[in-house]
């Protein structure tokens, strides 16, 4: 089969909250007459993003072409999850035009294109390209872009020292790995923000990237589908921290589900969060609640301290209302108990 009948893929990367889900949902809403599957790679037992973009699924792209991976990161479970899946996708009748993958924001990229140049699914894929995605605000601020310039002073100094955390590693690993770099949020980041989120990304990108400002994953579809990037076959040029022999893991990283009782007001909630982002160095939480006198059920996706909610859809009539958050954290921050102690205080805890 030639490189021309292969079915494309793009991997969607980035950060935790930096907008891959409502890129997607963009694409499968205007991508006009291209027939789209999707698969979406939850970090958790409980998936979000896989409800929120089977409900805007269309024919071109209906719900049964839209898998979700909740068993662990997709980079670690390639064998069993993603091969078979790929597969499946791969039977379906008519088959996709293109695939997308949103990992979740912990996946290392690179050895997710390395599991297609296995022989049982490489002569019928081939990863178009690597988009990332960088919050421009963020990524201002240095949180996940450090100086390398002081990184190597430091390194000098002292090899023994390790300067980095895991959150810039995977931040890194993602710009490496892709083949264009949309930068999110540019509102919030202002035209200044964002050149400084620019020249801190071209320092860390190990060739020239083109980086596009998308706000509210509003991209014309051609300008990232149809790169031909052919990305399995260009590994070496897309350096990563955990090249070698060691196996990549996320133990630095922990995950918890929050079943929610009703809230009395989304106002309530939001201030829950940002005191867990406060208090907890909390990095992300997204799930849904049932709000007091309200028929409609409340998405709620915060990065940090900074929370987004709006109302999705109505409850459906033989759903229980019962709302679940997904807290995910650095390990030694994520503590089960002191998260209910702030997302459920005890007078609510008791109402129940």
């Amino acid at each position: 089969m030639s490189d021309l009948a292969k079915i494309p893929v793009t991997v969607v990367t980035g950060f935790l909250g930096s907008g891959k889900t409502t890129l997607i949902r963009h694409l499968i809403e205007t991508t006009a007459g291209r027939r789209l599957a999707v698969i979406v790679n939850e970090f958790g037992d409980v998936g979000v993003d896989g409800e929120i973009l089977k409900s805007c699924a269309i024919p071109d792209c209906p719900a049964e072409n839209i898998v979700e991976l909740a068993n662990g990161c997709i980079c670690c479970t390639v064998a069993d999850d993603f091969i078979p899946t790929i597969e499946a996708l791969m039977q379906l009748d008519p088959l996709p035009d293109h695939i997308l993958i949103e990992t979740s924001g912990l996946a290392l990229p690179k050895p997710l294109l390395k599991a297609f140049d296995w022989p049982a699914i490489r002569s019928r894929v081939t990863v178009d390209g690597v988009i990332a995605l960088a919050d421009a605000e963020a990524v201002a601020a240095g949180r996940f872009a450090p100086d390398v310039a002081a990184v190597d002073a430091q390194r000098l100094a002292d090899d023994s020292l390790d300067h980095e955390t895991p959150l810039s590693e995977v931040f890194e690993d993602q710009i490496s790995c892709a083949d264009v770099i949309l930068l999110t949020k540019p509102d919030l980041a202002g035209p200044e923000g964002v050149e400084k989120a620019r020249a801190l990304i071209a320092a860390e990108a190990p060739r020239p990237l083109p980086m596009i400002e998308v706000a509210e994953g509003a991209v014309d579809a051609r300008v990232i589908l149809g790169l031909g990037a052919a990305a399995e076959d260009d590994l070496n040029a897309r350096p990563s921290h955990h090249d070698g022999p060691h196996d990549h893991d996320h133990d630095d990283f922990e995950t918890i589900v929050v079943a929610m009782p009703e809230v009395s007001s989304p106002g309530e909630l939001v201030a829950r969060i940002e005191h867990l982002a406060r208090t907890r160095n909390i990095l992300r939480v997204k799930g849904y609640v049932a709000v007091a006198g309200k028929p409609m059920r409340l998405l709620v996706q915060a990065v940090g301290g900074r929370v987004r909610h709006q109302y999705d859809r109505p409850w459906a009539p033989d759903e229980a209302r019962q709302g679940h958050l997904v807290v995910i954290g650095e390990h030694d921050d994520v503590k089960a108990a002191s998260i209910h102690e702030v997302l459920i205080p005890a007078t609510t805890a008791a109402a129940e």
